[in-house]
């Protein structure tokens, strides 16, 4: 029997090459980063594009196939980048042109592809687009945008007087009063993210040539933010308002509208055909349903590889994100089970615990105290032996925890202090909202890599942006090197196994336990191999009623979270994956 965490290291002549069933990206791992969270190389307290080139030894050594940047655009950083007013330049905080080029170049030379974040859906209110767009009624650019007059009957630039009673995901109103030419503007998020206008074929093919140009730099997909708002259903008419809210509900005229599939073939047409072999497309996707992303990610339809659905990151939500739940392990089961069945013969999954939207997943599904590395190795091997491709945030592959927040004025996210503002100014209790930013806030994952134990954790010689988890004392990346029993070489470990283990990328999936309140369990099947991952979600000891369970003890452990733990019950938060041959 293989202790556990010792999978051996796959050689490059071992790994399996992928069929034409079976593209690159299915036996990848994807790593994110948080371009001003992740290495500062000039001390301003930002971090930047020669602070991650400086780490791409770090990503060769975990083992990552892909490097997917979060925006380094030019932009106002209203939203963190997701604010853009060039879609071809660098933002200065970030670097240069010159310093991208490189960054390419040398994560090329480690092997590691690049994928853009595409954020199409809206630009930020500086673009030139936009400032064309508003400068008249009559602009050649103003249909580029929605542009859409007070409400009839009303007086313009008073509350209600919006075109629609649709809410901003960033709080208030999704429209904002141009008073120049008396008309609203749609943002579906800040009010400095205007959204484009995709019934515009022009728009579309500004936005193709764009991608074009980024292709030709040597980027090698994109992932495309929010892609299913870009097509409205017209007319834009008011949707409902649940009781106690202060605007509608518009989801039903801009999630997956009417002409989504067609904007996406066109896309991948005009963009991806003849580079399928080598890029990756994946589409960010809120309320994307298991039926639409069977359309979305069926390669004879052309239209994306794969998408991220948000399901799974809401089994711990009531009404909204702030509406914080406690957390079911059999609401999880349901979910991923419900996806790995759904995308089973056609089309793909992303898998994700974590990204740059998203708290902590050690704090929010495992256990950041007391079994805070061994939960952070049970999720992450409970992530990746699902079908799909797995997506790493970055400090992920350390056990970063949620930050410890006081107050306020310690968040930056403009989703977090809006939504203060707001509750607080309908009567919530500051208390009770704080305490829902602490366990959801975007913040959580915004937090500096923690590098090292020095006093900015080796992300800075400056003041850091947003403040350093005080836990990086602990938890950094120079001490989890060091351990050859870190989360760090879980994950490494996870990832190797991807790879030489065909069953892991390729097999198929069977949920097993489906009611059970604490143990995850599921088997993956490709050939005569059969792999068992099995999971106990608490702090107790438990025994699983896997059936067969006397039998799988006697198959060999490729990888465990608790060393030397070889019994019939699993201890607190330990996972295993085992593996059996059947037929010998």
């Amino acid at each position: 029997m293989t202790v556990a965490g010792s999978v051996p290291e796959p050689r490059p002549e071992s790994r399996p090459e992928p069929g034409p069933e079976a593209p690159w990206w299915t036996s990848s791992v994807v790593y994110q980063v948080y371009p001003r969270s992740f290495a500062d190389a000039d001390g301003d307290g930002v971090g930047d594009l020669r602070g991650i080139t400086s780490r791409l030894d770090y990503l060769q050594q975990l083992g990552v196939d892909v490097l997917w940047l979060s925006p380094i655009y030019p932009s106002p950083q209203d939203d963190n980048g997701y604010d853009i007013s060039d879609y071809q330049g660098v933002d200065p905080l970030f670097g240069s042109l010159a310093d991208l080029d490189d960054l390419i170049a040398q994560a090329h030379a480690r092997g590691l592809r690049v994928v853009m974040d595409l954020v199409v859906n809206h630009t930020s209110d500086e673009h030139p687009w936009f400032v064309e767009s508003r400068s008249s009624t009559d602009s050649p650019k103003r249909d580029w945008y929605w542009w859409r007059p007070a409400r009839p009957g009303s007086t313009p630039g008073e509350p209600g007087a919006e075109p629609t009673n649709w809410g901003s995901f960033f709080s208030g109103p999704a429209w904002e009063y141009d008073e120049a030419s008396g008309e609203y503007y749609l943002h579906l998020f800040s009010r400095k993210q205007p959204d484009l206008n995709w019934e515009n074929p022009e728009v579309r093919h500004a936005v193709h040539a764009m991608m074009r140009w980024w292709l030709d730099r040597g980027v090698d997909g994109f992932r495309m933010d929010v892609i299913n708002m870009i097509s409205k259903q017209l007319p834009l008419t008011d949707g409902p308002v649940a009781e106690g809210a202060a605007h509608g509900d518009g989801a039903a005229y801009f999630l997956g509208g009417p002409r989504i599939h067609e904007f996406l073939a066109e896309m991948h047409a005009e963009v991806v055909a003849g580079h399928e072999a080598t890029l990756l497309t994946v589409g960010e996707m809120p309320g994307v349903t298991v039926e639409e992303a069977q359309l979305f990610t069926d390669p004879e339809r052309r239209e994306v590889d794969m998408v991220f659905q948000f399901e799974h990151v809401g089994v711990d939500q009531g009404e909204g994100k702030w509406d914080v739940l406690p957390f079911r392990l059999t609401a999880l089961r349901e979910s991923l089970g419900r996806w790995q069945e759904g995308l089973a013969k056609a089309g793909w999954n992303s898998l994700y615990w974590n990204n740059h939207d998203q708290p902590r997943v050690v704090s929010r599904f495992g256990d950041d105290g007391a079994h805070r590395v061994r939960s952070a190795k049970l999720l992450g091997t409970v992530l990746h032996l699902h079908r799909g491709t797995p997506y790493v945030y970055q400090g992920e592959e350390l056990g970063m925890t949620n930050a410890p927040f006081a107050a306020i004025e310690d968040f930056r996210d403009i989703e977090s202090v809006n939504h203060y503002r707001h509750a607080v100014g309908l009567g919530e209790q500051p208390a009770d909202v704080l305490r829902a930013l602490r366990a959801m806030s975007r913040d959580n994952a915004r937090t500096p890599m923690q590098w090292d134990a020095s006093p900015n954790a080796g992300f800075t010689t400056g003041t850091p942006w947003l403040a350093v988890n005080p836990n990086h004392d602990e938890i950094n990346a120079a001490a989890a090197l060091a351990d050859p029993d870190s989360v760090f070489h879980h994950y490494r470990r996870l990832i190797a196994l991807r790879k030489s283990e065909p069953a892991v990328a390729l097999g198929d999936f069977t949920m097993l336990l489906e009611d059970d309140p604490v143990v995850y369990a599921f088997t993956r099947r490709l050939g005569e191999v059969e792999l068992l991952c099995v999971a106990n979600f608490s702090g107790d000891p438990v025994r699983p009623a896997v059936p067969g369970w006397e039998e799988w003890l006697d198959a060999p452990l490729l990888l465990g979270n608790v060393a030397g733990s070889v019994g019939p019950d699993l201890v607190a938060w330990e996972a295993r994956v085992l593996r059996r041959e059947h037929g010998r």
